[in-house]
């Protein structure tokens, strides 16, 4: 019973007998740890914090010696792909006033940190979509008026070259209200149902590829295990197509785009925490993102293209939010990393 309870907490659990020879790990600890239980299972504290901060194994050890419980923080938690950093807490267990066991807690402050990040990045751009929105709002209703005075005077004249000055007012007037639609973002809500991923990022590769001057290579690094989710198919194409057509205008149509796609387990979005989620990643070998852009790319008309119009970025975040979702973006020069997430499940608080 007790393990059920300690397989559905938020931290790694870790216990150790008196040799530091672990002989349980929650499901939290395998995520942490990168690792199944069956092959953790048996392994001495020095064999799991070989590569480690060496504080880790300090801390255990002498927590052992002294019988008391100890914590530290920021300590960094070697994994097979990256580090992660961690507060540590070691509470031992005795029998007859002596150490049978030690508690070991591992939380990484890494989430924490990121959590903070999504909030307030959610916030900033929830924050610019309205005043965005209020701003569009604003500018359609005279451009509505302006637009229908030029379709009357262009009634009232019959001079072929003045006809052409009011056509140009009834064209850039279209032109702005296009623009101010698109500022607006998504007008209706996801028409979710059941698809497979992998056939999305398919039709955005075919689209790329049809408008590339074929100087572009785009390669698939799927997770063929990854069950159907339940989304808007068009806006998904839409949201990623996006993202693949920002990274073709940055290298200039030439260089390699990757799609990956993995599961995610209890994946933190914003304040949810999800079981299961899609993390598909659209990957380009280009320049980068310019550092003092990287935490305004999602806001609306923030571009570094002299003919962009700074719209695509954010309509994508638009449309991957209305699927509980984010999009990141990790970048330098040469590994540009545009991440989305998306739950596949509703998420608890």
């Amino acid at each position: 019973m007790y393990k059920r309870i300690l397989d559905h907490l938020n931290t790694a659990i870790l216990l150790f007998d008196h040799e530091l020879i672990l002989t349980f790990v929650n499901t939290t600890g395998e995520i942490l740890l990168a690792d199944s239980a069956h092959h953790l299972v048996g392994q001495s504290a020095e064999e799991l914090f070989r590569s480690s901060d060496p504080a880790l194994l300090i801390n255990l050890k002498q927590s052992l010696a002294m019988s008391e419980p100890l914590v530290d923080r920021g300590l960094t938690l070697n994994r097979m792909t990256h580090n992660v950093t961690t507060s540590f807490s070691a509470t031992p267990l005795l029998v007859n006033e002596a150490v049978s066991e030690i508690l070991v807690e591992l939380q990484q402050v890494d989430n924490h940190l990121r959590i903070s990040k999504e909030e307030q990045l959610l916030t900033q751009q929830n924050t610019a979509r309205l005043l965005v929105r209020g701003l569009a709002h604003e500018i359609k209703n005279p451009l509505g008026g302006l637009r229908g005075a030029a379709q009357l005077l262009d009634l009232e004249l019959h001079d072929p070259e003045l006809k052409e000055y009011t056509q140009i007012i009834i064209d850039e007037s279209d032109r702005l209200q296009g623009l101010m639609d698109k500022m607006l973002g998504p007008n209706k809500l996801p028409n979710k149902k059941t698809l497979n991923i992998h056939e999305v990022l398919a039709r955005v590769r075919q689209l790329i590829q049809a408008e590339s001057t074929g100087s572009l290579t785009i390669k698939n690094d799927y997770d063929p295990s990854i069950p159907d989710i339940y989304a808007d198919k068009d806006q998904l194409i839409q949201a990623i197509l996006n993202i693949a057509r920002n990274a073709v205008q940055a290298m200039e149509g030439k260089g390699n785009i990757i799609f990956k796609t993995r599961i995610h387990r209890q994946m933190n979005i914003g304040r949810k925490r999800y079981r299961l989620a899609v993390k598909c990643d659209i990957i380009d070998n280009g320049p980068g993102v310019d550092v003092n852009m990287m935490n305004q790319i999602f806001y609306p008309m923030i571009t570094g293209r002299a003919e962009g119009t700074g719209l695509g970025l954010s309509i994508a975040q638009a449309l991957i939010n209305q699927h509980n979702g984010l999009v990141e973006c990790n970048s330098e020069p040469g590994n540009t990393v545009f991440s989305i997430f998306l739950p596949m499940e509703t998420g608890n608080e």
